[in-house]
């Protein structure tokens, strides 16, 4: 290397080698976010979302998990935009439909829209008592349908029980004994019509332990 072009050549490296220094915090924050594991693109229209979300004053933390949720499975991005705006437009349709509700409620709402049932089931759930929950309901109506009961069955045995003033106990002593006659073979729907019909003011099961996480398959 001639001594002109290695005087040439320092300044270069030592700018380029600023530039770096001072992009490198920014760089490392972007790494530590899952986020930026999406393509710009993909990235930029969850963003959009959750910025218009925060404007409706919807619960931005629930797209941002269920992005998350995608990004831990390796789906495709598209797919997770698509999802993504999917809540959001459900948590919108539901609160249009309840009204002003706590977050917790108007995300299992939007679940229950998001699993097929029609929006009109919501409203035999507006105005609930204050004190009265609804995110058990609605993550137990969820749960029924993932696991092949028929989304009307399902719906119309919430809905009764929600009118007769079941409680929590009660929502989750239904599902445990679905979930445990369904693993023992019997059909979906079925399975709830027997435990509805002995249903009798109280939880049908002793088993109060909620369902966590995502919903098993019909077949776990």
């Amino acid at each position: 290397m001639s001594s002109r072009f290695a005087r040439s050549w320092i300044p270069v490296a030592c700018a380029a080698l600023l530039a770096l220094v001072a992009t490198a915090p920014r760089a490392a924050a972007q790494d530590t976010d899952p986020l930026a594991k999406l393509d710009a693109t993909s990235r930029f229209a969850v963003e959009a979302i959750m910025d218009s979300a925060r404007v409706d004053g919807l619960p931005v933390a629930a797209l941002r998990s269920k992005a998350l949720e995608g990004v831990a499975v390796h789906a495709d991005d598209r797919r997770i935009v698509s999802v993504v705006h999917g809540l959001f437009s459900s948590m919108r349709e539901a609160r249009s439909v309840l009204g002003p509700v706590n977050d917790p409620d108007l995300e299992a709402a939007a679940e229950v829209l998001s699993a097929g049932v029609k929006p009109e089931a919501l409203t035999s759930f507006r105005d609930a008592p204050r004190g009265r929950p609804l995110a058990s309901a609605f993550t137990v109506l969820v749960d029924l349908v993932t696991r092949g009961v028929p989304r009307d069955d399902a719906t119309s045995a919430i809905v009764k029980l929600w009118r007769s003033g079941a409680r929590d106990a009660d929502f989750y002593g239904l599902w445990n004994s679905v979930k445990s006659d369904i693993l023992e073979g019997l059909n979906p729907g079925a399975a709830l019509q027997n435990r509805v019909r002995e249903f009798p003011g109280r939880a049908p099961g002793n088993t109060l332990t909620p369902p966590t996480g995502q919903p098993e398959s019909p077949s776990s």
